[in-house]
């Protein structure tokens, strides 16, 4: 049921990321400007402004240990930020679109660039560069559009707007798996995740369905139904609970379903 309603009609809602102090979210905007704003939600009162991006915000990680959190935008940059202080701790500049996730240790962050390569920075040294670059093969049908870690931090989940994702080793940066055969003809940004025990991984796809492949064996196992009428563009998985959600204009909660 939903629990109250925040507006955010000036400046526009896009990403949401919750941070780690109780009620509190960062989020990206789509109107005036594209500052990163940090929300109190229990009384609705911004807490403090990052500026410095100069357009739209695509993508958007918080650390899962302490407050920085990274950002990438359409502007060719990723920042990496601090909670605590509206300025920018640390700024790479790119060719193409990022994507950017932290692993789950919140030790390092990895940077999609150009749908092409993946690159790995510490964050305690992260002006000395990537320590690891993963040439990937450029597919010009399609661009990335998400990047995740597992929970386990061996693997890294790269999706894309085209009809396929890739599964690559998080330490080698070998491609393990291309998931493909759902649809996506519009080059829609469907969300892919990982279950919480990092074994299988699942995407929704433009005609509302939800495909699953075991990572291990690169097996489809399962084509979930939930009546979704779009293209599922989130799926997120409860971290700590056997139960997702997915959404296009709707929103589907699962629950695990013993046989007898």
């Amino acid at each position: 049921r939903p629990k109250r309603t925040l507006y955010s009609k000036k400046y526009g809602v896009d990403l949401i990321r919750y941070t780690h102090a109780a009620n509190t979210v960062v989020y990206s905007s789509n109107k005036i400007d594209d500052t990163i704003r940090y929300l109190s939600l229990h009384d609705n009162k911004y807490i403090r402004y990052f500026p410095g991006h100069t357009k739209r915000v695509v993508a958007l990680s918080m650390s899962p240990v302490d407050d920085a959190f990274i950002s990438g935008s359409l502007d060719k940059t990723i920042r990496l930020w601090d909670l605590r202080s509206p300025n920018c701790q640390g700024l790479m500049h790119l060719q193409g679109k990022p994507v950017c996730s932290f692993d789950p240790e919140g030790l390092i962050f990895a940077a999609g660039v150009n749908s092409e390569m993946v690159k790995l920075y510490d964050l305690r040294s992260f002006d000395k560069g990537p320590f690891a670059t993963f040439k990937m093969q450029y597919d010009r049908t399609c661009e990335w559009t998400g990047l995740k870690f597992s929970n386990d931090g061996k693997l890294i989940l790269i999706s894309t707007n085209g009809g396929f994702i890739r599964l690559i080793d998080a330490f080698k940066g070998a491609i393990l798996h291309t998931f493909g055969g759902y649809n996506n003809s519009k080059a829609v940004t469907l969300e892919a995740s990982f279950t919480p025990d990092s074994q299988f991984i699942m995407i929704g796809s433009e005609d509302g369905k939800i495909h699953v492949w075991n990572g291990e064996s690169g097996m489809k196992v399962a084509v979930l139904d939930g009546k979704h009428t779009g293209p599922i563009t989130c799926l997120q998985f409860n971290p700590k609970f056997m139960t997702f959600a997915s959404a296009c204009s709707n929103m589907a909660f699962w629950l695990p379903t013993i046989d007898d």
